[in-house]
Parts: structure tokens; C-alpha cells; sequence
């Protein structure tokens, strides 16, 4: 059992890589609803979010501690999804959190510009010029995205286990690459590499429940022991503390609570 998440550009074909290996594998396949879901704590019309994917950051500043909650909804969302197994992610960011678990193969689809234009052209009726300065915008965007949400760049290869650029090599021919790929043992499930995906989704769920109250909320978990970091007054530290434990120990999976408050730093 496996997971694959892969990272694509606008008219990259990466969705059709997505799609068709999930298919073969007869895995789920997940992409947007992640983001939907999480939106929902917003109350933003589905619509209007996908719409302004791009712009994101910007909408959720509207928001009190926006972007922290966003990012908290959408890993607790993505990760408990994962813990499912057999699931191929294709999307934003899926990849930023998963960097230390083994059984998931992190993919990255890049496509020549010039094929992306013809695409771009085609769907939408437009001039090649018109088509290149949305695409350039569009990977602008997305790189804002990463940014400005995960302070992460997802055009960093470091991020992923393999960049498969789609140009003579064919949707079909990248199918083939990432199946023979996943028959590698070192991309198999263990029983460790679950258990540290079962740790990271529990920390992902309090993180979630916390940080409406404490926005730059950390949480770390290992076999149902969470330990969170938050920020507050010292003065305040029995009040804090039985809060975090309180709103924390509704999660399901937390067996024990430990708390770590780090004080206001206050500028002269």
C-alpha cells in the first residue's frame, strides 16, 4: 500500500497522470475537495473559492488569523484523508507535509510552455499571446500560493522523489515511470512509516481544534502522546493550560496532553 501526491502546473497534464494512475491502481482520487473542506470553516461559496485560488492569501487576511487557520483546516483535512492509504493527492501543497513519511512518493508534473500555450489556446479561444501571459501569471500564482501559506517553494525539487517533465515523454509513459516506481521497496508501507503518518494526522487534528484561541499553535504527536507549544502570557499559564487540554482532549486518539507555553516577546 502506497500514497502518491503530485505536484502539477496548468495544462501540465499532471490531472491526467493523476487520474489514470489511480485508475490502474484502483486507488481514490483526491484533489480540491481537500481545499473545499477546509474552506468550509470560512463559509466561502465554493465557487468563489476556486475562482480565487490564486489570490487566497489576500482572501483569507479577511479572515481573524486566516491564514493560520486555513493552513491547520487543510492539513488536518489532507492528512486523515491519507490515513485511508491507497489514495493518489494531486494539487497545492500536498506534499509539504509529508516530506518524512516514506511510503509516499512525491511526484512533480512540468510541461514545456509552448505545449501549455497550444492547450491554453485551444480550451479557452485565445491568442498564444494571451495564453502565455496567463500561464506565466498562473505559475506566478501558484509559487505566491506556496509561499505565502506553506513558506515553501513547489518548484523546489528537493520537495519531491521524482520531476517528470511531460514533453516526448507521453501521459501514458509517466504511468508507467511512477508504477514501476512504487513497486520499489522503499516506497512500500511499514509499520513505522504508518504509525508516523498516524502521529503527524493526530497532531494535524489538534492544531485544527486549537487555533482559532492560538493561532501560532505547534503540535507534535507520537503513539497518542500530543505535545503543543502555544504562545501566551506566563501570568496566565494554569488558565492557558487547562484550556489547551480542555479543547485538545476532544480529539480522538490523544491519550495524554503535555503543554509548552512560549512567551509574548515584547519589542522596545
Amino acid at each position: 500500500m502506497s500514497i502518491v501526491t503530485i505536484s502539477r502546473g496548468s495544462y501540465s497534464r499532471g490531472k491526467e497522470v493523476a487520474e489514470k494512475l489511480a485508475r490502474v491502481l484502483n486507488y481514490e482520487c483526491i484533489s480540491r475537495e481537500i481545499i473545499l473542506e477546509a474552506s468550509e470553516h470560512f463559509n466561502i461559496p465554493e465557487l468563489k473559492l476556486v475562482r480565487a485560488i490564486h489570490d487566497a492569501p489576500t482572501i483569507l487576511d479577511r479572515f481573524t488569523s486566516g491564514k493560520e487557520r486555513f493552513v491547520a483546516f487543510f492539513r488536518a483535512a489532507l492528512l486523515s484523508h491519507l490515513q485511508r492509504d491507497n489514495v493518489v493527492f494531486h494539487g497545492l501543497a500536498g506534499h509539504f507535509f509529508l516530506q518524512r513519511i516514506s511510503h509516499v512518493l512525491k511526484i512533480r508534473i512540468s510541461g514545456d510552455l509552448e505545449d501549455r500555450v497550444r492547450e491554453e489556446m485551444k480550451r479557452e479561444g485565445i491568442s498564444a499571446d494571451e495564453a502565455r501571459m496567463v500561464l506565466v501569471n498562473d505559475d506566478a500564482e501558484r509559487r505566491k500560493w506556496g509561499l505565502q501559506l506553506f513558506g515553501q517553494d513547489t518548484w523546489n525539487p528537493l520537495l519531491y522523489d521524482m520531476v517528470l517533465h511531460i514533453g516526448n515523454m507521453g501521459v501514458d509513459d509517466a504511468v508507467s515511470i511512477i508504477l514501476h516506481a512504487l513497486d520499489q521497496p522503499c516506497f512500500k508501507s511499514t509499520v513505522e512509516s504508518r504509525q508516523r503518518l498516524d502521529d503527524a494526522a493526530l497532531a494535524a487534528r489538534v492544531e485544527a481544534v486549537l487555533v482559532k484561541d492560538f493561532p501560532k499553535v505547534m503540535a507534535d504527536a507520537g503513539n497518542g502522546e500530543v505535545f503543543v507549544s502555544v504562545r501566551g502570557s506566563l501570568v496566565d499559564e494554569k488558565i492557558i493550560i487547562a484550556k489547551v487540554k480542555r479543547l485538545a482532549e476532544k480529539v480522538d486518539g490523544v491519550k495524554a496532553i503535555q503543554v509548552n507555553i512560549v512567551p509574548f516577546v515584547v519589542e522596545d
